[in-house]
């Protein structure tokens, strides 16, 4: 019978690493089942992280603050949105309280620089509202007042993400004489009227300009139109009819 030699310096080192490299590339192609929401009893829990207790099963979650701050007390039940995290070296699993902070999230954690564990610092120290306003409007101040987020960071943030958090989580922004502010009553119109313009090719920052001129046509006390006349005002103030 034929025996294979034991492998021996070099050639033992070179054949582990020869096969860490087909696990590694056979692991890699496997779609492993992602968590998207927990419901469980609190069993223990730090302004960073919980563990929820599903049917017997505990689950370590990062969390941010403001999801410590909304989780019920131990021993009682929680509802987290999850986001699965893989990485080489870990598989991490994220908790929000909120879809809205799930969401923001993983915009967050498309820019350069910005790691999973810092988007959850940011989210910790201003609410989604707020942040999206601050990114849109540029405020590099309110910015770099977070944790961890320097002067590059926070124009990473407001260059990569500012046309994509106009109007999310009901933020409204549009530009008047001091600057870019917060647009009053019927946001949710204006919301659905900017969303209609950027599916029609305009960027969102043009579509809020356009949507603030139309605004303003209108007395507060009378409120909007429905969300078709304000497309078609808008649409006319682009065109500069």
């Amino acid at each position: 019978m034929r025996t294979i030699p034991p492998f021996t310096g070099g050639c033992a080192h070179d054949f582990y690493l020869y096969a860490s490299c087909l696990l590694s590339k056979f692991v890699s192609e496997i779609r492993l089942p992602m968590i998207a929401t927990l419901n469980g009893l609190v069993f223990a829990k730090t302004p960073v992280s919980v563990i929820l207790d599903v049917n017997g099963v505990g689950y370590e979650l990062f969390i941010s603050v403001r999801t410590y701050d909304a989780l019920s007390d131990l021993g009682g039940s929680s509802f987290l949105f999850v986001q699965t995290v893989v990485r080489e070296d870990a598989i991490s699993l994220y908790g929000f309280n909120e879809r809205e902070e799930k969401e923001l999230f993983l915009l967050l954690v498309t820019v350069s620089g910005i790691g999973p564990k810092l988007a959850l610092t940011i989210l910790s120290g201003i609410g989604v509202e707020e942040l999206c306003r601050a990114i849109t409007v540029k405020d590099l101040p309110r910015l770099t007042a977070l944790p961890g987020v320097g002067k590059k960071t926070a124009q990473r943030l407001c260059m990569e993400l500012a046309e994509k958090v106009g109007g999310f989580g009901g933020v409204v922004v549009a530009e008047d004489s001091v600057g870019l502010a917060v647009v009053p009553g019927d946001s949710h119109l204006v919301a659905d009227a900017v969303s209609a313009l950027v599916n029609l090719g305009y960027p969102q920052y043009t579509a809020w300009q356009a949507l603030r001129v139309v605004q303003q046509q209108f007395p507060e006390a009378t409120g909007l139109p429905k969300v078709e006349e304000l497309i078609r005002l808008a649409l006319q103030s682009l065109a500069g009819k």
